[in-house]
This record gives C-alpha cells, sequence and structure tokens, in this order.
C-alpha cells in the first residue's frame, strides 16, 4: 500500500522518509530461486515509528537492508526524500548511509577493545554534525559507564552503547533489527525507550523489525509480511511507551 503522505514524483519530499514502487528482491542459488521481496509498495513518512512483523523468511531484513542501501533490489524503485536510492552507485549509497542511516542490530557489534565512549566515538568521527558522544551515551542512561569496556557491561548495557552509536551522528533514519531480541523484558524496555526517545526528541524515522508483537504497541504503523508481501497493515491512534508494553 502506497500512502498518501509520501509521492516520489513530489520535489522537496522531507528527508526521513521513503517512497518505494514495486521493490522485488530474487536470490538465486544454481537453479533454485528464492523471491525475499514480491513487488512491494510502501511509504514511510518522516519521523514515523514503524515496527514490521512477520515470519523468518517474510521479507523483513531483506527490505531494511535495502531501506539502508546495505542491499539493492532487483526490481522497483526506492526514494529517500527526493533522491532515488536505487538510481546511486555504490559510493553514492555508502554516502547515504553515512550521512543519514544509524543501524541497530541483535548484536550489539561493538569493539571489544574500546570503551563505551571510544565505540560511541568511532562514529563521530566520521558524521558530519554529530552529537558529543558522552551526551549520547547520557541519552540511553549510560553516563556512569562511559569508560567501561564491553565486556564489563551487561547484555541491555552493550545494546544501550549501540543505540548510544547510532543516534550519536544524529540520523534521519534509525533501522533496527531485532534491537531486544537477546535480552529479557525489562532490559528490553530501556532499549526501546531509548529509540522512541529518539524518535521524538530526535525526530529520527525509526524501523523496527521484531517477533515480539507487543512491541507493535509502540509504534505508529505495523506492517504485517508474508512471503515477500505486505500482507496487511494496522494504524495505531494511541502509541504506548515501552514500559507499558506487555511483552
Amino acid at each position: 500500500m502506497m500512502s498518501d503522505s509520501v509521492d516520489p514524483s513530489a520535489p522537496g519530499a522531507p528527508p526521513g522518509s521513503f517512497a518505494a514502487t514495486g521493490l522485488g528482491k530474487l536470490y538465486r542459488t544454481g537453479e533454485a530461486e528464492v523471491h525475499a521481496l514480491r513487488g512491494v509498495d510502501l511509504a514511510i513518512a518522516a519521523g514515523e515509528m514503524l515496527v514490521l512483523l512477520g515470519p523468518s523468511g517474510s521479507g523483513k531484513s531483506t527490505l531494511l537492508n535495502i531501506l539502508g542501501g546495505l542491499d539493492r533490489p532487483t526490481s522497483g524503485r526506492l526514494w529517500f526524500g527526493d533522491e532515488e536510492l536505487t538510481g546511486l552507485d555504490d559510493t553514492g549509497l555508502t554516502r547515504f548511509r553515512r550521512a543519514h542511516v544509524g543501524f541497530i542490530f541483535q548484536f550489539y557489534n561493538l569493539i571489544p577493545s574500546l570503551t563505551a565512549l571510544e565505540n560511541v566515538r568511532l562514529v563521530t568521527d566520521i558524521a558530519a554534525h554529530p552529537m558529543d558522544p558522552a551526551a549520547a551515551l547520557d541519552r540511553v542512561g549510560l553516563a556512569n559507564r562511559r569508560d567501561n569496556y564491553p565486556a564489563q557491561l551487561s547484555g541491555g548495557e552493550q545494546q544501550r552503547v549501540a543505540v548510544a552509536r547510532a543516534i550519536a551522528k544524529q540520523p534521519a533514519v534509525l533501522l533496527c533489527d531485532e534491537p531486544t531480541g537477546a535480552l529479557d523484558s525489562a532490559t528490553g524496555v530501556h532499549v526501546l525507550a531509548a529509540l522512541a526517545e529518539a524518535n521524538r526528541q530526535l525526530g529520527a524515522t525509526v524501523v523496527i523489525i521484531t517477533h515480539n508483537v507487543g512491541i507493535a504497541a509502540m509504534a505508529h504503523r505495523v506492517i504485517h509480511f508474508r512471503d515477500g508481501r505486505i500482507a496487511r497493515e494496522e494504524l495505531n491512534d494511541h502509541p504506548v511507551a515501552p514500559a507499558e508494553i506487555s511483552w
């Protein structure tokens, strides 16, 4: 479904918005073909909090990777604001990721030999308009853990460092693939609260893949995937705070 809120042909579409038409992704292994995406039409408004649900293999991660410029569709077109991502070469996609996208994955991908502050500074050193690394850690409640190494942090604290690293360059978009998948519910709420704050206070567009249907309650919109297609979507007029989510 293509929302009326984003028109890829309109000049001046806001950064942080996406518009996809007919996105397809085909993987070939020998003679076998796997259609990861099958003609997906989708619009994401700037500043939206979006949750993607669906079984494994339904196309969620493939879509997320294409939105983030980590992969290319086999067919279809994709715009970010008024820039067509599907028209960019590898160098252009690298610039897009560096300037506009923060990634958060299930596993934290921190550098073990660097402190929490130094892990965040890895991103701010290459960002155009970064947040102070210490301020980013403060936003996720880790100001007092800045000098600790990953091995000295709990899993939830490591994931919050990963969130701080992602938001420190003040990206227009945060793309999150199972950000609470390795965490218990109490710890996961802290991570989701950091994402909700980035959405609310920084205006970042946040897209979250999860198998936890309870997380959908904090989203503005929920999209259900099945067999590489959007099966249905739901608008949420009253998103709840992460602390109110039932896991």
